[in-house]
C-alpha cells in the first residue's frame, strides 16, 4: 500500500478509516456523496477544494466522516455538479419539498412557528380593542378590512392541534400572506351573507 491515500497519509488514518477509503460505505451516504460529486466534475480531492477554496486535508475530513461539510457548501459542490437532491418520506416515496419562502409572517416580522397550522378567524382586531365598546371594536375591524390585515390564529397545544388536523386536515405549508387575506374576505362574505336582512314592509298593489 502506498504512503498516502487519496492526498492523505495512511499513517494519520485508522484502521476503519482505511477500510472505508479502500471499500467505501455500502449506502454511499454523504461521504459517498462528495466523492461522486468529485467523479462527476472529474477533479482530484485538491481539485475540489480550490473549487471551493479550502485545503485538501478538510476535503479529506468528508470522504473519511471525521467531519461534514455545511450545508452551504454543499450546496455549492451540488450546483457545480449540477445535481438536484430530491426528498422523499420513506414509507409512502412522496415528495418532500422545503418549506416555501414567501410563507406568511407575524406582524412582527418573524415567521410563525413551523411546527403549527395558521388558521384565519376574520379581520385582525387589537388585543386592547377587544375589550372596548363595539364601536370601538367595529372601528378597528374595517379599519384592517380596508388596510388587508387578517386575524391570524395557532394552536400550540399538542392536543388542541391534533383535534383540529382531524377536522380540517393538515396543511402541507404555511400559507402566503395574501392567502390569508383571501380567506378573512372569503369568511366575511360568508358572515355577510349569514345577515339577517332588514324588514320592509310589503307594498301594496294600488
Amino acid at each position: 500500500m502506498s504512503g498516502t491515500t487519496a492526498g492523505v497519509r495512511a499513517a494519520d488514518l485508522t484502521e476503519e478509516e482505511l477500510v472505508w477509503l479502500h471499500m467505501g460505505p455500502f449506502d454511499g451516504g454523504l461521504a459517498g456523496l462528495i466523492r461522486r460529486i468529485r467523479r462527476i466534475l472529474d477533479v482530484s480531492q485538491r481539485g475540489l477544494a480550490e473549487l471551493l477554496g479550502v485545503s485538501q486535508s478538510r476535503v479529506a475530513r468528508w470522504e473519511t466522516e471525521r467531519t461534514s461539510p455545511r450545508v452551504s457548501v454543499l450546496q455549492r459542490m451540488l450546483s457545480m455538479a449540477g445535481v438536484a437532491v430530491a426528498l422523499h418520506e420513506e414509507e409512502s416515496g412522496e415528495s418532500v419539498e422545503p418549506m416555501r419562502a414567501d410563507g406568511a409572517r407575524q406582524r412582527n416580522g418573524s415567521r410563525y412557528p413551523a411546527h403549527v397550522d395558521l388558521r384565519v378567524t376574520g379581520w385582525w382586531v387589537p388585543r386592547a380593542v377587544r375589550r372596548m365598546t363595539s364601536i370601538g371594536y367595529f372601528t378597528s375591524k374595517d379599519r384592517s378590512r380596508r388596510l388587508g390585515l387578517p386575524s391570524v390564529h395557532y394552536r400550540t397545544c399538542p392536543h388542541r392541534k391534533r383535534i383540529e388536523r382531524m377536522i380540517f386536515g393538515t396543511p402541507v405549508d404555511h400559507p402566503a400572506f395574501h392567502q390569508l387575506r383571501a380567506e378573512a374576505e372569503h369568511l366575511d362574505d360568508e358572515w355577510q351573507a349569514r345577515r339577517p336582512r332588514p324588514w320592509t314592509p310589503p307594498q301594496h298593489a294600488a
